[in-house]
């Protein structure tokens, strides 16, 4: 007869509550099963009362139990699994399905990038921008595929940071972290202000102008998503879906109403400074345009609040990349052929391309505040949902690792967020959006997006190597050519940076070694990671009705995101059948 297993302490309150021990396994033999869980749960009852008010002790490793059934019987011939009906202090629910996975990671790519710099690269470009955006999705394809096989495996919070630290080490997890962390809170800044554009030229159109700084609209707008992160992930997701399924109401209303506006010959002429364009500028020019890739593995990093990860985090990271490539091409297509051929130069340095672009072909009115509240309060807001919330669990995580200040590892005990995280990073966005320069920004945010996936695709490849045990329900195709050659990729990108982003960047960087020295010092060296996979859900298995309904939504979302590119791409080929 053998009894293993742990009875983690709770407070009196906390049983009153409902929250018992963490999982703990009973093995016995038929006979002496009944007895001997009696007395192991009157032993851990003993404990808890003995514990008073000292409440559960530090949790020390990659995830935190979540999503816990009440006692549920395994074996009943052999054994008997006790689990929690609640997650465990600091850690956090189990609530996102593949739907707010899609959402949350478009959403997070689908904003700034999109409708500021990179339709400036419309000006750039003209019509070619096309196979820039084609050229970015290409780039981002294989790195997808490998946070699929990652993010499935090591479902936690923290993302690359997790990955890092367990394939490369604590300190390249910890700049793998501190970057996107920069990235997202860099973009929270510039979609604040990209939102400030566009809500003033919701009011415009109506021949109002707003009383308001663009940093001060920012600021008030950024502050109320940071409550709203504060308040749960539940709220947090119904937003997100609320926002991208108005952002393509609106948007699909729009493209319906701006197609008489459309001038095909705009594809087939191109404008005579494209001529001039070499091929490193073309380069530069994808380079930004992969900035609206870039946090297309947003979800991973949100992998230990994903229900049934190693089903639904491959199926987000395979639909992202397409999702946002989709948006951009069909958005791009439109601003080229709205826009007079002698105005699209202007379109490189315009705050709102899109405004600049109506106001250019005399659209006003109606559909020009159509256009500015679909990207206001659709693209906009999804993606500051999306990167307010996201950043604060890699903080979180980091904490709770002692990689950063344990402070950042305090939970709400009510709505079990990370909200000391939420609220830091968000002030920092505030910091950032009194710069008042959207060009600043995005060089910053690139710089660091390149820096943390380089990383992340290296620990692919070493997590092969070095843990060749972890269940993989997907496995990335030929990654010893693969992840070597888009790392080669990205760090040639990075040469395309303004100097003064990366020299930001670099300062970023030993800022993070710092306060990662400091914490080392005062924490001591940080203990290995250990894998809990009962605790990661990847071991999870969704009832078979839960199951088909999953696979169902999945094969729409395939259906919808395919048609969506073949479309795109017909949409720049038809011009040149026409006469």
């Amino acid at each position: 007869m053998v009894i293993s297993g742990k009875c983690l302490m709770k407070t009196r309150k906390e049983r009153k509550r409902g929250k018992v021990s963490d999982v703990f396994l009973i093995s016995v033999d038929r006979g002496q099963r009944t007895a001997l869980e009696r007395s192991f749960e009157s032993q851990c009852r003993t404990n808890m009362e003995d514990a008073g008010a000292s409440g559960l002790p530090a949790f020390r490793g990659f995830g935190s139990p979540s999503n816990f059934t009440q006692y549920k019987k395994i074996n009943p011939m052999t054994e008997t699994r006790i689990e929690a009906s609640s997650p465990q202090a600091g850690g956090l629910k189990r609530t996102f399905g593949m739907r707010e996975a899609v959402t949350i990671t478009a959403g997070s790519v689908i904003g700034v990038g999109l409708f500021t710099t990179g339709s400036n690269v419309v000006g750039t470009l003209g019509p070619a921008v096309i196979l820039a955006t084609l050229l970015a999705l290409a780039v981002s394809i294989y790195p997808a595929l490998l946070y699929a096989e990652m993010g499935a495996a090591l479902p936690y919070a923290g993302g690359t940071y997790q990955f890092a630290s367990l394939g490369l080490g604590r300190a390249a997890g910890m700049l793998a972290g501190w970057n996107f962390i920069i990235s997202l809170v860099a973009v929270t800044g510039g979609e604040a202000l990209a939102f400030s554009y566009y809500f003033r030229t919701l009011f415009l159109a109506f021949g109002y102008d707003l009383p308001i700084s663009d940093v001060v609209l920012a600021s008030i707008v950024t502050a109320g998503f940071i409550v709203a992160n504060v308040f749960g992930v539940k709220l947090t997701g119904k937003l997100q879906n609320g926002f991208m399924f108005f952002f393509w109401g609106v948007a699909f209303i729009w493209f319906l109403t701006m197609i008489p506006n459309v001038h095909l010959p705009s594809f087939v002429r191109a404008p005579e400074f494209l001529h001039a364009t070499t091929p490193l500028g073309f380069f530069s020019a994808t380079c930004m345009i992969w900035w609206c890739f870039a946090g297309f593995e947003a979800c991973v990093a949100m992998g230990e609040e994903i229900k049934y990860p190693h089903i639904n985090v491959p199926r987000a990271m395979f639909l992202a990349p397409f999702v946002v490539f989709a948006v951009n091409a069909l958005f791009q297509w439109y601003l080229v052929g709205i826009t007079p051929p002698d105005q699209i130069a202007s379109l490189a340095d315009a705050e709102a391309p899109f405004a600049q672009a109506m106001k250019a072909a005399g659209i006003l009115g109606f559909p020009l505040a159509l256009l500015a509240a679909g990207i206001a309060f659709g693209g906009d807001f999804s993606t500051l949902n999306a990167s307010i919330s996201t950043p604060p669990r890699y903080l979180f995580t980091m904490a709770r690792d002692g990689s950063m200040p344990k402070v950042f590892a305090i939970t709400s005990k009510k709505y079990q967020t990370p909200y000391v995280a939420v609220i830091v990073l968000g002030v920092l966005s505030v910091a950032l959006i009194a710069t008042n320069s959207l060009e600043y920004i995005a060089s910053l945010s690139l710089f660091a997006d390149l820096f943390y996936y380089v990383l992340g695709i290296i620990a692919a490849l070493a997590l092969r190597k070095k843990h060749p045990e972890l269940k993989r329900s997907y496995k990335a195709p030929w990654i010893k050519v693969g992840a070597p050659v888009s790392a080669v990729i990205y760090v040639l990108m990075m040469t395309q940076l303004d100097a003064n982003a990366f020299i930001t960047g670099v300062l970023w960087c030993v800022l993070g070694i710092a306060i990662y020295l400091v914490c080392r010092w005062k924490y001591g060296k940080a203990g290995e990671f250990t894998l809990d996979l009962a605790a990661s859900g990847a071991d999870d298995v969704p009832p078979p009705e839960e199951k088909r309904a999953m696979d169902r939504e999945y094969l729409i979302w395939k259906v919808i995101v395919s048609a969506s590119c073949v479309i795109a791409v017909v949409l720049y080929i038809f011009p040149f059948f026409v006469k």
